[in-house]
C-alpha cells in the first residue's frame, strides 16, 4: 500500500471536483480523502497500489469535464494511517 498526496491547481473549486474525485476513487478502489484548499486548489490524499495510484493520477490530470486542471503537485507520503474508505472533507 502506497500513499500519495496531490495538490490540483486550476479551475477546480465550485465545479464538482471533490464529488467526481470521490466517485473515481470509489471506482478504482482508492482510499483517503479530498478537500478544497483556501488558495483555490484541491488537496487529495490517496492510498492504493502502484497501479491504482497511477490510474487515479491520470484521471486527476484531466478531472471532470466541468474543471480545468492546470497542473498537479504530487509527493509520496510516509503515512502510518490506513484509510478504509475515501471521504470528502470540508
Amino acid at each position: 500500500m502506497k500513499t500519495e498526496q496531490f495538490i490540483i491547481y486550476g479551475h477546480v473549486q465550485g465545479v464538482g471536483f471533490r464529488f467526481f474525485t470521490w466517485r473515481e476513487a470509489q471506482r478504482i478502489g482508492i482510499t483517503g480523502w479530498v478537500k478544497n484548499q483556501s488558495n483555490g486548489s484541491v488537496a487529495v490524499l490517496a492510498q492504493g497500489t502502484e497501479q491504482q495510484l497511477e490510474t487515479f493520477y491520470r484521471w486527476l490530470q484531466q478531472g471532470p469535464k466541468t474543471a480545468t486542471v492546470n497542473y498537479i503537485e504530487s509527493l509520496i507520503v510516509e503515512n502510518n494511517t490506513i484509510y478504509s474508505d475515501f471521504q470528502i472533507l470540508h
